[in-house]
């Protein structure tokens, strides 16, 4: 079984001058239960189905299956999602040996942005570069599948 170990921040500063590649992403959710969410994601002209497992205590580990699904079978399967939808602008910033995914969103979570770095291990080491803030990882609230239901504009 395939492990994501990731930790999430909010974004306090300029990043974009450091940008090595942009992709838009719209993804939604067929479940989005606590303990499991199965998502359809389309980032750039590729689809995506990941199915996710519970995060543990710290909300840094979880299960994830990703596969590749042609384009045409993510927009038939995004009619299917629950309501609400994610979109946003990914990011790559490489750093140190790690590469951020800064996430600037839109729609209903515009003035989200989200700074997540995976990792081998959740002790793993990582430069933390100035323009990361707080660290969110584990609020469920910042959980993509929460921010369908739960908009960062309604906050």
């Amino acid at each position: 079984m395939a492990t994501e170990i990731e930790r999430k921040f909010l974004v306090k500063g300029d990043f974009s001058k450091q940008v090595s590649k942009s992709e838009r992403i719209v993804q939604g959710y067929i479940c989005s239960q606590p303990g499991r969410t199965v998502r359809v994601r389309i980032r750039g002209k590729e689809g995506f189905l990941t199915i996710k497992g519970a995060s543990d205590e710290k909300g840094l580990s979880r299960y994830e299956f990703e596969q590749k699904i042609p384009p045409a079978d993510a927009e038939e399967l995004l009619k299917l999602c629950e309501p609400g939808a994610i979109d946003k602008v990914r990011n790559l910033v490489p750093v140190g040996k790690h590469t951020w995914e800064v996430d600037v969103f839109h729609g209903d979570n515009e003035g989200l942005i989200l700074a997540e770095i995976e990792l081998e291990s959740e002790d793993e080491p990582f430069e933390r570069p100035d323009w990361v803030g707080q660290e969110v990882s584990g609020d469920r609230r910042y959980y993509n599948s929460m921010l369908t239901k739960h908009p960062y504009k309604q906050w």
